[in-house]
Parts: structure tokens; sequence; C-alpha cells
């Protein structure tokens, strides 16, 4: 017998599946980058249509990656953690912002949504990367390996973010378990609050389109 799905999670599911679900049907929805109803198209269209955007989901995901071990971090050592921390979280909830307009006034909300969450948690979770990457080469004593590499640093953030916790890798100095607690307060949010943000966008943003089209036939 396979173990209950989390009940934070079965909106995401619920979300990414109706889609599909929809395209099998035959139903009605609209394309990814206009707004004209795709009713009058092929299956198979359809079906591109939802492979594109999620797609696209995944190759956002891999550029935010990519970036991160791309960019040159060394030269923000000599940057306080704490104004490193600020304007990431400020970077964030621009981000978040624009992601959920986008989600709202897209024509195919639901994709959006798949999007937007494949760009703001990587964000979220290589924010976190970075500032553990930072304190690793600021000061080897906050974590008890003797070199934290920018894989080492995802690799723990991830952990802590699904609450693993297998312990090959430990926050050591009080600064950085402070640090990690954050993390975790706001890993609550990001389950919780950021999935509740992008679902109620993509809900919004179908009555919209739902009401300007009986607009348009009326």
């Amino acid at each position: 017998m396979s173990p209950p799905v989390p009940e934070y999670s079965r909106p995401l599911i619920l979300c990414s599946i109706r889609p599909v679900l929809a395209a099998e049907r035959g139903g009605e929805d609209h394309d990814v980058t206009t707004t004209a109803p795709m009713r009058g198209l092929p299956a198979a269209r359809r079906r591109r249509i939802i492979i594109i955007g999620l797609l696209r989901a995944l190759a956002v995901t891999a550029a935010v990656v990519a970036a991160y071990y791309l960019l040159p971090l060394g030269r923000l050592a000599g940057v306080p953690l704490g104004v490193s921390l600020v304007v990431g979280l400020i970077v964030l909830t621009a981000m978040t912002v624009y992601q959920v307009r986008a989600v709202i006034n897209a024509s195919y909300p639901a994709i959006r949504a798949i999007e937007a969450l494949a760009a703001t948690a990587p964000l979220f979770l290589l924010l976190f990367a970075a500032i553990y990457f930072l304190m690793a080469q600021a000061d080897l004593s906050n974590f008890n390996v003797h070199s934290l590499t920018r894989t080492d640093a995802l690799y723990f953030t991830v952990t802590v973010f699904a609450t693993v916790g297998f312990g090959d890798i430990v926050a050591t100095t009080q600064l950085a378990r402070l640090l990690v607690t954050v993390q975790m307060i706001l890993d609550l949010g990001v389950l919780g609050l950021g999935l509740h943000v992008f679902l109620g966008a993509g809900q919004r943003g179908r009555q919209q389109h739902t009401a300007q089209q009986e607009t348009k036939t009326s």
C-alpha cells in the first residue's frame, strides 16, 4: 500500500494534472501565449503546448542552478552575511510578486503557475546555499566539514528543506545555527503560503479569462 500524499502537496499535484486531463478530454482551454480558445486545436497540439510549458519550467530551474555554480560568489566575501541575506530575500520577494502577476495575467494560468514554482523554489534554496557557502569560506568553524563546496552547501540546504537531517553536515557555530533556524522557519512559509499564493493566482487567472470570454460572447 502506497503512503498517503501530504495534504499540502495535493493542490499542486491536481494543478499539474488538470491541464493534461483537459487536453485528454478535449475540453475548453486556452493557449499558453494567446487568449484564443484551444477548443478548435487538435489534441496533439494541446499536448504539445502543455509539454512546452513543462519543458520551460525545467529550463528555468536548470538556468537558476547553473547561475548558482557559475556566478563569482567569492567576490561577496567582504559583504556582511546579513546584508547578503536581506538583499537576497528582497530579490526573492520581487521575483515572487512578478511571478504571481504573470500567473494571473497568463492565458494558461495552471501551466504558468508550475513555471513560477520552478523559478521561485530553486531561487529560495540556492539563496541559502550561497549564504552557507559564503559562511564556510569566511570561517571554517561554521560547519563540521573542513571545506564546504557549492555542492555541499546545496546538499545541506535541501536536506534542511526536506527535514531529512542525515547529520553528515552540521552547523556548529551559533551564527550558523541561527541561519539554519531562519531557513527552517521560511521553509514552512514556502510549503504553505508559497503554494497557496501561486495556486490561488492560477485560480484567479482562470476565473479572469472565463469572465473575459463570457464578456466577448455576450
